[in-house]
């Protein structure tokens, strides 16, 4: 059975149509595999394809082992021999970056800042919603957002020192953030940069998010910006503003 057998499966891609396959090879091929293999036979790099199918056949459900057999099936049909290392590796790191967002979904905590995932701090926002109301939730609560300046992706790729960095600093905003907001509010990562707390409104929250500026304000070179985001209408514009705010 594969890792993710419980999972709601995704429609299976069709074979290329490109034209560069013959039908009985594309009738050989692994599922999800076509891509790969026209990449091989138009002579262009098949990295991109492979993390691509690495990452579908973690969402499919397909194991580590299925999908390097499935790999090595394709190279050894079409090349006569065993996959390239480039080709592997980038099967491999698509395949576990799904699987790990997989299971960061199914969590209630970050495994890297301890901080609340981007699940349950929707799974949290969905409740305010059900129990109070729109028009409540609006004026009792709000988001309170704290963001690493000079930390929002731009295009480069950080290598796996940075990214640890990263979490580091944004751990220890969301440590602040927990001081601050010390009545069980819920504190959540959005995004590599940015922390949220769903905090309810009163006469303190100003105050409150005040001391939480000055208190991140030594966590980096850089002061994170922190300001009150307030919440919609509906619940599904929640959750759209919650993925706004991962985004950017």
């Amino acid at each position: 059975m594969g890792l993710f057998a419980l999972r709601a499966r995704r429609p299976t891609a069709g074979p290329g149509t490109s034209g560069l396959l013959s039908p009985g090879v594309q009738m050989g091929l692994p599922r999800r595999f076509e891509a790969v293999a026209e990449a091989l036979v138009s002579g262009s790099d098949p990295c991109d394809a492979c993390s691509v199918v690495g990452r579908d056949l973690a969402l499919d459900g397909s194991s580590l082992e299925d999908t390097m057999a499935g790999l090595r099936q394709t190279w050894r049909a079409l090349e006569g021999c065993d996959p390239s290392y480039d080709a592997t590796s980038a099967l491999l790191v698509g395949w576990s970056e799904a699987a790990l967002s997989y299971f960061h979904a199914l969590s209630c905590e970050d495994p890297m800042t301890g901080l609340a995932t981007r699940v349950h701090v929707r799974s949290r926002l969905g409740d305010l919603y059900r129990q109070h109301g729109a028009t409540d939730v609006n004026t009792a609560w709000a988001l309170v957002v704290c963001e690493l300046t000079g930390e929002a992706p731009a295009g480069g790729e950080l290598d796996a020192g940075h990214r640890l960095a990263r979490s580091l600093r944004l751990s220890r905003v969301g440590e602040a953030a927990r001081t601050v907001f010390a009545g069980g509010e819920t504190v959540g990562r959005l995004a590599p940069h940015r922390v949220v707390v769903v905090a309810s409104r009163g006469d303190r929250l100003g105050t409150r998010v005040r001391l939480l500026r000055s208190l991140v304000a030594g966590l980096t070179d850089d002061p994170p910006r922190v300001w009150i985001e307030g919440l919609p209408a509906t619940d599904l514009a929640a959750s759209q503003l919650l993925d706004e705010l991962a985004r950017g």
